[in-house]
């Protein structure tokens, strides 16, 4: 299977066969360079609002909102969707959804973009921690658009497709983790409402191949027959109904 960076970058990877490929692998995929406004331009008000972003969201460490966000930068889709479900699923619990999560991949569209505006993160100009390592390939990996928002946001919206009834809990966790790249200070907020865009595209692009339209299919006929699923972690709910 060909490795995307958005997978790379999300690490939202889920215990299923890797030698299937994923949905968009050489196939032609939006231009997110096309799609996406432009970055904020240097002194311009939106820069002005990212960098106010970072600065303010660095009071976050230590908090509960500062743990989620942390949790965020590596936990697969089922336990960071766990909560919003009502539900702890894995691999094995729905082979279905795993086989759906595991060609979820973006044929390289977000890096694309990336490569292209070619954004600095935002800690690389500013002082502070942020929620995970600043490792030389983080400060390599462009901060426009947000990757895992992307990942995050497109998630979200296939499950609201697949468990309709818990639609509202699902997107506004999907909303949240997207929000938890700023909280986290990798990203800068332009970055994740891009992110967001990307990740609407790219459940859009997916919809017009039949074999995720059969995919989907077949996740949601698992997911109305699933019983005795394993309720999710009280802890990670609580922290993540206060997320906001």
């Amino acid at each position: 299977m060909k490795v995307t960076l958005l997978a790379v970058s999300a690490l939202l990877l889920v215990a299923a066969d890797q030698s299937v490929p994923g949905y968009l692998d050489g196939k032609p995929v939006p231009d997110l360079m096309r799609v996406l406004p432009a970055p904020p331009e240097p002194g311009s008000a939106p820069a002005a609002d990212d960098r106010a972003t970072f600065e303010a969201t660095r009071k976050a460490q230590g908090s509960d909102r500062w743990t989620l966000a942390t949790r965020d930068v590596t936990d697969d889709r089922f336990t960071a969707f766990s909560c919003a479900l009502g539900r702890k699923l894995d691999a094995k619990s729905a082979p279905r959804l795993a086989a759906l999560f595991s060609r979820m991949s973006d044929g390289g569209m977000t890096g694309h973009a990336k490569t292209g505006f070619a954004t600095r993160r935002p800690y690389l100009s500013q002082s502070g921690e942020i929620c995970e390592p600043k490792t030389e390939h983080l400060a390599g990996n462009g901060d426009y658009p947000s990757g895992h928002t992307a990942t995050g946001w497109s998630t979200a919206l296939v499950l609201a497709e697949l468990v309709p009834e818990r639609a509202t809990e699902i997107l506004r966790r999907g909303r949240v983790y997207g929000e938890s790249r700023f909280i986290c200070g990798s990203h800068s907020r332009s970055a994740v409402q891009a992110g967001f865009l990307a990740g609407a595209s790219l459940v859009a692009r997916w919809h017009a191949e039949p074999a995720f339209r059969a995919d989907m299919d077949a996740a949601r006929a698992e997911l109305a027959t699933l019983r005795g699923a394993r309720g999710p972690d009280a802890d990670r709910c609580r922290i993540e109904a206060s997320a906001g």
